[in-house]
């Protein structure tokens, strides 16, 4: 068995992409941060004295998707066409759990999951350091792979967990 991650001498390479068709990928991920009613308040109220929480988090998953390769040492840097990120709560008293999800979007030779998993992990860290001088026992969520679509392997989904 050959592991594509390795080179006749068996270290690591990055993978050569160059004969594979550009199609148009696209994946989703999911993540979540768990907070008390106060962060949750001042959240929903921009109180946060950090600033606009939700906004900051976003730009900071926007960056984190589009400098993945910089994070992940055998990730390919990609032109990504899109990241879009959008966020719902819901209430599990006495808290509160913000969900992530982070779509993003390119046609080229490689699939994007990492992008949005990264992206959504940097989202939810983001919300934990605006908000932690309130209170660090804030609990980021699973961070998963919701949907892909594109490349060889073929469509990928699953049910949010």
């Amino acid at each position: 068995m050959s592991f594509t991650h390795f080179n006749e001498q068996g270290r690591a390479k990055m993978v050569d992409i160059t004969d594979k068709n550009e199609t148009v990928r696209m994946a989703i991920a999911h993540s979540s941060i768990q907070v008390n009613e106060e962060i949750y308040t001042s959240i929903i109220e921009n109180k946060m004295k950090k600033g606009d929480v939700l906004a900051v988090a976003q730009v900071a998953g926007i960056m984190a998707a589009k400098n993945t390769s910089d994070w992940i040492p055998m990730c390919h840097p990609l032109m990504l066409k899109g990241v879009d990120i959008s966020f719902s709560w819901e209430e599990k008293a006495p808290d509160y759990i913000l969900n992530i999800e982070v779509t993003v979007k390119t046609k080229g030779s490689t699939g994007v999951e990492m992008e949005a998993l990264t992206a959504a992990s940097a989202t939810a860290l983001t919300v934990y350091d605006m908000c932690k001088a309130v209170d660090k026992g804030m609990i980021i969520g699973a961070t998963y792979l919701l949907e892909k679509t594109g490349g060889k392997s073929g469509n990928f989904h699953r049910e949010k967990i």
